[in-house]
């Protein structure tokens, strides 16, 4: 198995990741012809989608960089050809994911931050928020509970954007059913 070493530096709000290789892979020989399995390698298709990094038996596998036409990019782990363990993914429009993938989706713990400076922090399951999470949005108001396809499902409290409870209780696609009993 193949060994890195990661160096990461902050410049103001934005990340830069210099890779290491303690124990590199060679590179991959000419991909017209040849299988690339155990090597690195960079392959571009025909719409212009890029791909560098690692690969095995033919696929993405290892860590790598995808870097998509549209001006999407993803720097992470990849597995038989998909986005799968921690990685980064960057949209065109601002919007970013940071986190974990399973099988090319969002899955696990991650952080979803949007251009418009809303976020969302917490569990993903097959590319939604699932599971124990907290929704600030750019107003600062904040919804914190469980979470089943994005919305609030189960127990759960939303604050107004000065700290103050607004709702708290059990709810079911976001809307209040009840509110819960304190002793």
């Amino acid at each position: 198995m193949n060994r890195l070493t990661y160096f990461i530096f902050v410049l103001s709000t934005n990340f830069t990741l210099v890779v290491s290789n303690v124990w590199a892979l060679p590179n991959c020989p000419y991909k017209g012809t040849a299988y690339w399995t155990n090597c690195q390698g960079t392959y571009t298709n025909a719409n212009g989608n890029k791909y560098v990094g690692e690969w095995q038996n033919d696929k993405w596998h290892g860590q790598g960089i995808r870097n998509l036409a549209n001006g999407d990019k993803y720097v992470g782990e990849f597995k038989n050809g998909k986005k799968h363990g921690q990685g980064t993914y960057t949209y065109i429009n601002g919007n970013k994911y940071v986190g974990e993938f399973k099988n090319d989706k969002w899955h696990g713990q991650g952080i979803l931050t949007y251009a418009n400076g809303d976020k969302y922090v917490g569990g993903f399951r097959k590319r939604k928020a699932y599971g124990q999470g907290t929704f600030t949005f750019a107003s600062g108001k904040k919804w914190t509970g469980e979470w089943d396809k994005n919305k609030l499902n189960g127990p759960a409290i939303k604050y107004n954007k000065d700290g103050s409870i607004y709702q708290e209780g059990f709810f079911k696609d976001d809307k209040l059913l009840y509110t819960q009993k304190k002793n």
